[in-house]
């Protein structure tokens, strides 16, 4: 009678285990692959990389490219 509270391993505390732990893990991949450069690319290219490679081969035009330059410089 005192023994069984109704916990069956996946009710209660062993959903929110789980919850808690798959939650940490998470965070610490995160942190991991953001600690590498999180504003980079998959390739190691900046973002101002990038709006410059559009900028050359014309996919914006030079208002907008010195638009979204201020923007990423501030």
């Amino acid at each position: 009678m005192w023994g069984y509270m109704g916990h069956d391993g996946w009710g209660g505390m062993g959903f929110g285990m789980l919850l808690f732990w798959g939650l940490l893990i998470a965070g610490i991949v995160m942190l991991v692959r953001c600690s590498g450069g999180c504003g980079k690319s998959e390739r190691g290219e900046s973002a101002l990389d990038i709006l410059k490679q559009r900028y050359a081969r014309g996919e914006i035009e030079k208002d907008e490219f010195e638009q979204k330059k201020h923007d990423l410089e501030s």
